[in-house]
């Protein structure tokens, strides 16, 4: 039988910062949730386009051509193959479109960095 959840319950799975939980999918695209503060890594998704909705908080996202600020309730598609770096000076929530196939931080490998398997756990 189908249930409905809210964000804030799914939100309520996420205890570590960078370390999105996959709440949904839809076809072969993931629902994740995450909570950021601080900096990732400057990275790129080769393959795949990757959606961002602010559900708390703000976030930029730094590009090589500058920086663009999102607000909650603001959505923002990052295209594949365009360099980006997420930056959160305050705790901000995340909910992240984007294919199965995605690597959390494209070819670059950090302590941050989680698979798959990390964010369906």
């Amino acid at each position: 039988m189908l249930s409905p959840t809210t964000l804030e319950a799914a939100f309520e799975r996420v205890t570590d910062y960078w370390s999105p939980k996959v709440i949904g999918q839809v076809n072969d695209q993931l629902l994740k949730a995450a909570k950021l503060k601080g900096e990732l890594v400057w990275h790129a998704h080769d393959g795949e386009d990757e959606l961002f909705y602010i559900v708390k908080g703000s976030l930029r996202i730094e590009f090589e051509d500058g920086p663009i600020d999102l607000e909650k309730g603001d959505f923002l598609t990052v295209p594949k193959g365009v360099r980006h770096n997420p930056v959160a000076h305050e705790e901000c929530w995340v909910l992240l479109i984007e294919p199965a196939s995605t690597k959390h931080t494209g070819d670059e490998m950090t302590s941050r960095t989680r698979s798959l398997e990390d964010q369906l756990g």
